[in-house]
């Protein structure tokens, strides 16, 4: 099921609310405020969320283009319902939405990379950086974890930049 942050039920942005904290040791209320105002993937047991991802608009600059990008988020699978393919539905939702973007991207944990990679997900092998309020910052720490997914032509090995936001840039 595939729904805008809008409609997202109360206790349903609980639920995966209460799944990112399970899910990643980190998740701080900024990572919350990133996954939110787009579209969330969910797949249920019961009346239970199991697994979620998002997908938000976001503007990434490579080769001197502004790219309309769908960024994924927030995706997690609780952990006592790995390896049922939940994952893999939550991905197929938010991959689907692809044709509205100029490319899908993301920034992967070093768990999630074969994941994403067996699903055709590239690795950005440029290097990357941010269009924050006092210019153009590099951001090494991302450099070897940003995938994308689309944008034919582009240049793997190009210099990208993802616009600005508090927190976690990428």
């Amino acid at each position: 099921m595939v729904t805008p942050t809008a409609h997202l039920a109360d206790d349903d942005a609980r639920q995966v609310r209460d799944l990112m904290d399970t899910a990643f040791e980190d998740f701080s209320d900024l990572d919350w405020t990133h996954a939110l105002g787009g579209l969330h993937a969910l797949v249920r047991e019961g009346d239970r969320v199991v697994a979620h991802g998002a997908l938000v608009q976001r503007r990434l600059l490579v080769e001197g283009r502004s790219l309309r990008c769908g960024y994924v988020e927030a995706v997690a699978v609780e952990p006592g319902h790995c390896r049922r393919g939940h994952g893999t539905r939550v991905m197929v939702e938010l991959e689907a939405l692809a044709p509205g973007y100029d490319l899908l991207a993301l920034s992967s944990s070093a768990a999630g990379v074969p994941f994403y990679e067996a699903r055709g997900w590239q690795l950005w092998r440029g290097p990357s950086a941010v269009m924050s309020p006092e210019g153009l910052e590099p951001t090494p720490d991302e450099d070897g974890a940003i995938y994308v997914l689309g944008g034919t032509g582009l240049d793997l090995d190009a210099p990208i930049a993802c616009d600005w936001r508090d927190g976690d840039v990428w």
